[in-house]
């Protein structure tokens, strides 16, 4: 079992790519139920600073690796994006050295 911890989780339901008579990607859609978007804007919205920047809600669509459609989105409060942002933050605060 792999010890990899995620920063996101998956959402909606993805629909099969379209692509044109090329064969290029043209587009694909995801639907979200009202309750699917309540909850993600509940749960997944970014912190707003004092200026009222941020609230929000980062998607990713992506292939699987067996070539499906899917949809994610970004948990600010999941474990990794937290450590993501500690070492961020530690990686800053030695680059503000003077020497």
């Amino acid at each position: 079992m792999s010890d990899k911890q995620y920063d996101s989780v998956l959402v909606g339901y993805a629909e099969d790519p379209r692509h044109n008579d090329e064969g290029e990607l043209m587009s694909w859609s995801v639907r979200f139920k009202d309750t699917e978007l309540k909850d993600m804007i509940d749960k997944y919205a970014t912190r707003r600073n004092e200026e009222g920047q941020g609230g929000n809600v980062y998607v990713t669509m992506f292939m699987s690796k067996n070539g499906k459609a899917c949809c994610r989105v970004f948990d600010p409060n999941s474990q990794a994006a937290k450590e993501r942002r500690a070492a961020k933050a530690a990686q800053q605060e030695t680059s503000d050295l003077p020497f």
